[in-house]
């Protein structure tokens, strides 16, 4: 799930036995907690993310 980042070796074998599963902010869902990223590299990207507010 995570690849080797430069200056995060120390933390990579912590990291890699984290899941959306298991993580505590993830682990209801993923789908109503992480924007909708579209676009590209040339053109830019948008992110989108519905949040609900209680009134």
């Amino acid at each position: 799930m995570y690849q080797s980042a430069t200056g995060y070796s120390s933390s990579l074998s912590n990291l890699s036995r984290i899941s959306f599963a298991t993580d505590n902010v993830f682990s209801d869902g993923v789908t109503t907690e992480l924007a909708t990223v579209t676009g590209n590299v040339t053109d830019g990207y948008t992110a989108a993310l519905t949040v609900g507010i209680s009134v």
